[in-house]
């Protein structure tokens, strides 16, 4: 069995590293300019690269120490599915999350949130 390397891995730990830097920048850039976000088979909340830089420059700046830990990572396909623990702060609120990541050309065309 031939093992074979998924290219959006790589854009889904690098937009992780990016989130836990909180380098705002950086972590819009691996979106779409027309990704979704949603909560797991909800009502999308955001639908616009722009929309997703003003939600997670609102998160960084209310939650500074916000970091998100990869429990476990799948990749099929097109798609990387990620479970993270996510803690706000030392000591703060925790927990966890399952992010499903689609992609287009390079970028995260779409995230869904189970949580």
């Amino acid at each position: 069995m031939t093992l074979q390397t998924n290219p959006n891995i790589d854009i889904a730990q690098k937009q992780l590293d990016a989130y836990n830097a909180q380098d705002l920048d950086t972590y819009v850039s691996f979106f779409a300019e027309d990704c979704v976000v949603s909560g797991l088979n909800g009502t999308p909340t955001e639908t616009t690269r722009e929309a997703i830089k003003v939600r997670y420059a609102k998160a960084f700046a209310q939650f500074p120490e916000n970091k998100a830990i990869l429990k476990n990572r799948i990749a099929v396909g097109g798609t990387v599915v990620d479970h993270e623990l996510v803690i706000r702060a030392p000591g703060g609120e925790q927990f966890e999350i399952i992010a499903i990541y689609s992609f287009r050309d390079g970028l995260i065309a779409r995230v869904d949130f189970a949580k």
